[in-house]
This record gives C-alpha cells, structure tokens and sequence, in this order.
C-alpha cells in the first residue's frame, strides 16, 4: 500500500521504529533503561519520555487540544509498561491524522509558542509537520546508540526496511 503523503509515510515508519525500539528495550532491565549514559536526556528512558513529550506537544498544537506538561524533559510515565502503551496510543493517532492532512492546511501559516524558549512564532505547517517527524528521527537515532552502548541490537532502522515495502521483495 502507498501511502497518500509523504507525513503518512513517516507517522508508518515512526509506528514501527518505535515498536522496534520497544520491543528491544523490554529486555533491558529496568535500571540499565534509566541509567545515566551521557545522552541529552541522559538515558533511554528518559529520551524515551522526550520523544513521546514532543509528539504530544506537537500533535496537541495541531489538533488543538493542547498537552499541558511545564517542563521539557519532565518524566511522564516511571512505568515502562505504561510509557509503552501511551506511546502505542500516540503512534497511531499520529498515523490516522497523517491519513487526513489537507494541502490548504499544510500550506497554511501555524502560529505556535516554543515549549523551549517561550517565543512565539508563525511557519508554514508543513515546516512544522516536519520538524515533529525529524524530531522523532533524531532522537530515535539516541536510543539505538544507547541500546547498542548496553550490548543490544535494535536491528536494522532504514526506511525500506518497513514491513509493507519488505513483503513485495
């Protein structure tokens, strides 16, 4: 299946990098996940909490229904069965509203407040739509080192390795 628009395919390979990266990460005890390895979030948990804190600031502004956490970097969820199972939650409600994006409303201009400086600032969504997906990315890209750093594989990451693109090889 092809997606529609470039941000379907990104919110596809978010889902499955995601669950990947999970997946491996269940098999880390639970104190390795949190400890301290020198990354910007410092663990792999805690970066863990910064992707799904960004995806859900982003997706609240772009919904508008806005999600209310103060500080960057604040831990949502200690629990990693429940960070897990938010994260699924997100991911695919990121995949049904990438399904319906309009071009007017990409090309429209997005007035938004930076959770990071406090500054206000107006772009053409699709400026910001792509920025939440490269966010993902460069994030994602932190934990897959972390995870090699404590001895785990967390496999192959590329984009033509998704599942719907391998089973036509």
């Amino acid at each position: 299946m092809r997606p529609q628009n470039h941000f379907e395919l990104m919110a596809r390979y978010n889902q499955w990098m995601n669950e990947k990266l999970y997946q491996v990460c269940a098999d880390i005890p639970d104190e390795e996940r949190k400890k301290d390895l020198g990354a910007y979030f410092k663990s792999i948990h805690a970066t863990l909490n910064h992707l799904l804190y960004g995806d859900k600031a982003w997706m609240g502004r772009f919904i508008k229904k806005p999600f209310q956490v103060k500080v960057i970097g604040q831990e949502l969820y200690e629990d990693f069965g429940e960070l897990h199972v938010e994260r699924i939650v997100t991911d695919q409600e990121i995949l049904d509203w990438s399904q319906v994006l309009s071009p007017e409303w990409l090309e429209s201009q997005f007035e938004y407040t930076s959770n990071v400086d406090g500054k206000t600032r107006i772009l053409p969504t699709w400026i910001l739509v792509t920025h939440m997906f490269n966010h993902q990315t460069h994030h994602r890209g932190q934990v897959t080192t972390l995870i090699k750093q404590l001895g785990h594989e967390p496999g192959i990451t590329d984009l033509p390795w998704l599942p719907e693109f391998e089973a036509k090889m």
